[in-house]
């Protein structure tokens, strides 16, 4: 059954809610907020490869235009079709495809890899004299040329299940070469069966490689191979050096090796299970030893998905500097994300160094990093390090102290940690591109509630030379668009202040009373509420339309607020900010009387589906209805890299008190249940082993599962089933019948 086509009326017509007018609305806003009622928002934007050029698509009033803009020339050219685009930028016209057999249009299936050992290819020495190969678990020297009888076996040891890994290295003067030798593990697998699948009347059982919490991960001992001697670099000697593993024991990962540009070492990146250390090492290529450049310690956890890092030279270029090699790195060690400048075999050469703050213990004395960015701020991303300028150019939120704290602006900043120039300083959130030799930058900036501005900036000095496009939104509104509103109020604490956005329906009337319903994804590692313009949100837009008032913010235990913010999901993911939502929600209805604080619904997804179901587990007095789709509703189930992460290892009886299995008991209030039958995400068992709890308890509630389907919202079905359900439960109406709004 295909929804999307409905027939509308008058989108400002008054009606009860949750009827089939109001259906019929939510259906067709897809359309009227789409891209082709929005001019003057460029689409496709890019700098052409090499070139100050860009190029884009945009929609006008008198149709869609292709765009040229030289920013050396600041000339803009405007074609009226894409042939005469093309044509004049010489573009190749594309085929039109060919129709292909069924078998060659099956979707790809998603596998995710935690252990792939199996590129056995040989790996050439910079030199192109040698190469090497892993054969039968052991280390193989073959002289490019002669035949592969001709080789040399430089190792032994190798067996099954203590192996030398392919992952082979060759140092740059082609004279040694990085390899580890691995443990083998036993691994676990998913299991999946396609019940209903597009080419075959038989099921399909599907295999996944799918490590979970507690379960064992291989170990790695690096170990170096020296060629020869320095004089004839002939393979008549080989030395093996093998490094003690004191400083990288009980692994979750050893990885990211790379040898220094004078063969000196090889560094590398140890993240110890647990997450609580995390350690750049360097391993001796004379000796073997194994010594820290950088450690990271916390008594939670080390967000490694926050690490940067960008080694360079300073040849005389930058005068601020002494010469030598440097490690450009980022952490969040005083609980703010900030690059720091770390001096690895720099000359002497006095030099004024800002002491950074809570510096982790490491081989380096405190007075000799640099902290090249501080404040109680947030770096998010490097862009671009120019060695030669000793030129930092990265994007940041929270350094505004009068706007969201979430908006993300770009900046460039000195190596030494002068000179920080913001490049795009107006109120928003920012989405910037660099030309290849950042000269100059495309800006696009907008809010929720205010329509995007595209500009092009020099990067020298973050000026305007072009503003591009400035987008129209009067269409939108003529069709009745209600822009979502900003609302900030206090969490938990009663001080900080949430950040959120309110969702009211096209046909809105303060005087009625609107029931709440809060979409929510609190996974940490990142902020999830919309900062930038979107004139139809997925999970808001049309879900109001039906007479609701639909919310989303960010609490605590999410990003990009301070570590700290984020460390209160730590062994507590039932948390989930709820202490925060939930004051936010009351503030809001406290200033909106028409918002309906006894009837507040709840729903997300993964993440979300285990938050949305905890929600009417353990506050069920303030959520009265909970849609969960695909929920990790006990961590114990899910993938390891994100429970470990949060939840810690071993595993304990944290993990049990946030289990949604271990609380389903306590259901009082409706729920919907959905899953996809594939879902190769998160574990689809983690959904049923709910539904056998909620049985064994004897509650009621409902079970959507999706057969073909992978990791979902719950699609258009999906969708809804959603409306269905909350307009029945929070609005006490019978849903009108399917056949209905066909």
């Amino acid at each position: 059954m295909y929804l999307g086509l409905m027939a509308t009326g008058s989108i400002l017509t008054a009606s009860a809610q949750g009827t089939i007018d109001d259906y019929r609305r939510a259906y067709s806003l897809e359309k009227k907020f789409g891209a082709d009622n929005v001019y003057r928002n460029p689409q496709n934007l890019r700098w052409e490869r090499g070139r100050s050029e860009l190029t884009y698509s945009v929609n006008t009033p008198e149709g869609w235009r292709w765009v040229a803009y030289n920013a050396e020339t600041d000339e803009k050219t405007v074609y009226n079709t894409r042939e005469e685009f093309t044509r004049a930028r010489g573009i190749p016209q594309r085929p039109t495809p060919t129709a292909q057999h069924p078998s060659s249009t099956r979707p790809q299936r998603h596998w995710m890899e935690v252990d792939d050992e199996d590129d056995v290819r040989p790996v050439k020495s910079p030199d192109g004299k040698w190469d090497a190969y892993i054969e039968d678990h052991n280390l193989i020297l073959h002289e490019i040329g002669k035949p592969y009888t001709e080789k040399r076996q430089l190792t032994q040891d190798g067996t099954i299940g203590n192996y030398y890994s392919n992952r082979i290295l060759w140092s740059p003067d082609s004279r040694k070469i990085f390899v580890c030798k691995r443990s083998a593990i036993e691994k676990r697998f998913v299991y999946y069966v396609e019940s209903a699948p597009k080419y075959s009347e038989q099921p399909i059982l599907h295999k996944q490689e799918y490590a979970k919490p507690g379960d064992e991960l291989p170990q790695r001992i690096p170990c170096i191979f020296v060629i020869g001697d320095s004089a004839s670099q002939q393979p008549t000697t080989i030395t093996r050096l093998t490094a003690d593993t004191t400083l990288c024991p009980n692994q979750y990962d050893l990885s990211w090796f790379e040898w220094s540009d004078d063969s000196r070492e090889v560094r590398m990146e140890y993240n110890a299970r647990g997450h609580k250390v995390y350690r750049v090492l360097a391993m001796d290529a004379q000796t073997g030893a194994l010594r820290t450049l950088v450690q990271e310690q916390s008594d939670k956890f080390v967000n490694y998905n926050r690490t940067y890092r960008h080694y360079f030279k300073n040849t005389g270029s930058i005068t601020s500097l002494p010469l030598g090699e440097y490690l450009i790195w980022m952490s969040e060690r005083d609980n703010w994300n900030h690059l720091y400048l770390y001096p690895l075999q720099a000359q002497s050469k006095k030099t004024t160094r800002k002491k950074s703050q809570q510096l982790s213990p490491n081989t380096h004395h405190p007075s000799s990093i640099t902290q090249i960015t501080q404040g109680s701020w947030c770096v998010r991303r490097v862009i671009h390090v120019d060695d030669s300028l000793g030129t930092i150019y990265f994007s940041a939120s929270g350094v505004n102290k009068d706007e969201d704290p979430y908006f993300i602006h770009y900046y460039k900043i000195g190596i030494d940690g002068k000179n920080m120039v913001c490049l795009t300083p107006e109120t928003g959130n920012h989405n910037a591109q660099f030309t290849a030799d950042h000269r100059f930058l495309i800006d696009t900036y907008s809010q929720v509630n205010q329509a995007p501005v595209t500009v092009v900036r020099q990067v020298s000095d973050g000026k305007i030379i072009q503003t591009l496009e400035t987008a129209d939104i009067s269409q939108l509104e003529k069709e009745g668009w209600q822009a979502p509103e900003v609302f900030v109020a206090p969490g938990r604490d009663g001080q900080t202040p949430m950040w959120g956005v309110i969702q009211r329906p096209t046909n809105f009337d303060p005087s009625r009373k609107y029931p709440i319903i809060e979409y929510i994804y609190a996974g940490p590692g990142d902020a999830y509420t919309p900062k930038s313009f979107s004139a139809f949100n997925w999970n808001m837009t049309a879900l109001a339309e039906l007479g609701f008032i639909v919310v989303q913010l960010d609490g605590m235990g999410t990003s990009w607020r301070g570590k700290q913010f984020e460390e209160t999901c730590y062994k507590n993911l039932k948390d989930a900010g709820f202490p925060d939502r939930m004051a936010w929600i009351r503030a809001a209805a406290n200033k909106y009387p028409y918002m309906d604080i006894e009837r507040v619904g709840i729903f997300g997804a993964s993440a979300g589906g285990q938050e949305s179901l905890t929600a009417v587990l353990l506050h069920g007095d303030f959520y009265k209805a909970a849609y969960s789709s695909c929920g990790c509703h006990d961590n114990r189930m899910d993938k390891i890299w994100w429970n470990e992460q949060w939840m810690g290892y071993p595993v304990d009886s944290s993990y049990v008190e946030s289990s949604n299995v271990y609380h389903a008991a306590k259901l009082e209030r409706p729920l919907m249940l959905v899953v996809g039958e594939l879902d190769d995400n998160v574990d689809p068992a983690s959904t049923m082993q709910v539904v056998d709890a909620l049985v064994k308890a004897n509650k009621d509630f409902e079970l959507v599962v999706l057969p073909g389907v992978h990791h979902t919202m719950g699609e258009r079905y999906g969708e809804h089933k959603r409306f269905d359900f909350f307009v029945k439960h929070l609005l006490g109406v019978e849903p009108p019948k399917w056949s209905d709004l066909e």
